[in-house]
């Protein structure tokens, strides 16, 4: 089971939005805490998820997408709808074709319900690292929102690291955390959903503030890790994350924080990309 903290973090979606689906009735917690009113998720639940993201990126309202759920469509079917949504949308602004990539990787996670292996996942202790990094601030987990930010980060950072001299070590470390906030219902997440995005590459620079650039040198301590390695774009890395899920939840692990994204291999094709998830666990 899944705080709806964790659970909004593999659904790529707000605990806002997770609250509001719930007090609708389109998507209700596996079990609520009684006594606390703790919301508690299930992996399998996932694929409703999926279901609601695509439906409602393609333009259906939420009432309009629980009569389609109630009628159980397949993915071919999703598809098919994908397909006239993409003609209505082709002379849309740029935003909207950035929301429809979203919506194809929704249905890549729909289609590969129940197919996806999860015999790469591996427990393993990640050590110390040092990291040079630039901080900014996303409104959400979605990709949509993430990648705007941890782009321009990473486009700023390396030459601000040649100008002072730094030459990275290692890979790229991309982590996360929920930006300071208090949660209006204590159920473990920041509420209002918005992310402090680090993106840092390996150095063995001294720690502390690098000149006046914004860059910060830290060491980021050892931590137990259920791993996975993504290949493709990270724009497509929800079936991963969502596999890595399913394993966490079939072999008795939680999730004690976001996961941090290792670049291994990032040549100009974006689709050839190698990148390590490394989520921190602990054993239930």
């Amino acid at each position: 089971m899944f705080t709806i903290g964790d659970f909004a973090r593999y659904g790529r979606v707000s605990p806002r939005m997770l609250r509001h689906y719930d007090a609708i009735g389109l998507l209700r917690p596996d079990r609520t805490d009684p006594a606390t009113g703790y919301r508690f998720y299930g992996a399998a639940q996932l694929a409703r998820l999926n279901r609601i993201i695509a439906l409602k990126d393609l333009g259906f309202t939420l009432q309009q997408v629980g009569a389609v759920l109630d009628e159980q469509v397949g993915p071919e079917e999703l598809r098919g709808m994908l397909r006239l949504r993409r003609a209505e949308l082709a002379e849309a602004v740029a935003a909207a074709t950035a929301r429809l990539a979203q919506v194809e990787v929704r249905l890549r996670s729909i289609e590969s319900e129940g197919h996806m292996p999860a015999d790469d996942v591996v427990i393993k202790t990640v050590p110390a690292v040092r990291v040079a990094e630039l901080t900014g601030t996303a409104a959400s987990y979605e990709p949509q929102d993430i990648g705007p930010v941890i782009g321009p980060l990473y486009e700023n950072l390396f030459p601000l690291l040649e100008g002072a001299g730094i030459r990275p070590t290692g890979p790229g470390i991309a982590r996360y955390e929920d930006a300071p906030q208090d949660s209006p219902e204590g159920e473990g997440d920041s509420g209002g959903g918005a992310i402090v995005v680090h993106a840092g590459v390996t150095v063995s620079a001294p720690v502390g503030p690098v000149g006046d650039t914004g860059v910060e040198v830290v060491e980021l301590p050892p931590f137990e890790a259920a791993t996975i390695v993504h290949r493709g774009a990270m724009d497509d890395v929800l079936p991963t994350a969502q596999t890595l899920a399913h394993w966490l939840d079939a072999h008795g692990y939680r999730s004690t924080g976001y996961a941090r994204e290792v670049t291994l291999e990032c040549p100009p094709d974006r689709d050839q990309w190698v990148t390590e998830l490394q989520e921190p666990v602990a054993k239930v």
